[in-house]
């Protein structure tokens, strides 16, 4: 059994805790908005696996009072990940090891200029997964988790695969950590992106319109264009083989139905959105390689100017 804590116990943090719970792992969840609910109420999952609930689940509201532990699940949102070395700090010790299940790019180098980069890991949640009341998550579908590390050792990534031995979650690794975030990334500009930019629409519209399933292709066939060349860049062999990935993004997609991803639920509810790690990040990369990306760069324009000031 390993100690955990769950630092941004949001819909994702306080899903992928709650089975690192189940399977019987001391969780330790630093809540903020949720926390007279849960502390009241316990947390409960509602899931197409099966609901489960945790009576009294431990939490706290400041990660000084969790100390020092073996895992670190950090499941802020990219526009807190400022915050992510206060926040983690007192949960380290000499062993700890971090895992980001953070959507963006470029989110494991920023952690390494405070963190030790050997112990930093990626988590890519392929899920579709909203917060209900306080208290309540709604597990609508998928779920597997793909984990890499920051310096693709093959033998710490094993001890971070080892952590869901037991847990009703399927992770399967990611050989190259940059490669996996650029996959991710022909999921979150497109989708992410879209249904924002297109006025708050789901991602059912976006692959049932002819017009915004080309829209959200042509996204992809560039986020696949500059992956290549920013591993290319990097010295790293691996490379994404688009026909591929956009099938299989497409195939998720087609059977998800009327689906609100994350970005577009903080958007109505006027919440900063990830515009920089999914959406920024990438287009510098592009730009500094040489590589056009122009509706990426169009989006993202977009997007920067329909983002909620902090």
């Amino acid at each position: 059994m390993d100690t955990v804590a769950v630092v941004g116990a949001g819909a994702v943090g306080s899903y992928y805790g709650a089975r690192l719970s189940q399977a019987g792992h001391d969780v330790h969840f630093l809540l903020r908005r949720d926390y007279e609910a849960v502390a009241k109420q316990g947390l409960r999952i509602e899931s197409h696996h099966g609901d489960f609930y945790i009576e009294s689940p431990t939490i706290s509201r400041d990660s000084s009072a969790i100390g020092p532990v073996d895992w670190v699940l950090c499941a802020l949102k990219a526009t807190s990940l400022g915050e992510a070395s206060a926040l983690v700090r007192p949960c380290l010790g000499p062993e700890t090891r971090v895992l980001a299940i953070v959507n963006g790019l470029g989110i494991e180098e920023e952690l390494a200029r405070v963190l030790d980069r050997e112990n930093i890991f990626g988590g890519l949640a392929f899920t579709c997964i909203n917060r209900g009341e306080p208290g309540v998550i709604h597990h609508y579908d998928y779920g597997q988790v793909v984990i890499g590390h920051l310096g693709d050792d093959p033998v710490e990534l094993e001890r971070a695969l080892a952590l869901w031995q037991g847990a009703t979650v399927e992770v399967s690794r990611a050989p190259s950590l940059l490669r996996a975030r650029w996959e991710k990334l022909c999921w979150n500009v497109p989708f992410n992106g879209l249904t924002v930019a297109e006025g708050g629409i789901t991602t059912e519209l976006i692959v049932t319109d002819s017009t915004l399933r080309k829209e959200a292709c042509a996204l992809m066939e560039e986020v696949v264009k500059a992956g290549n060349a920013d591993l290319a860049a990097r010295d790293n062999p691996e490379r994404i083989d688009g026909e591929e990935v956009i099938t299989r993004m497409f195939t998720l997609t087609d059977a998800m139905g009327p689906y609100r991803p994350s970005t577009l639920i903080d958007f109505l509810e006027g919440r900063r959105i990830e515009v920089d790690a999914i959406f920024g990040e990438p287009v510098r990369r592009a730009r500094a390689l040489g590589v056009e990306t122009p509706r990426l760069e169009r989006l993202a324009a977009l997007l920067s100017t329909l983002n909620p000031e902090a």
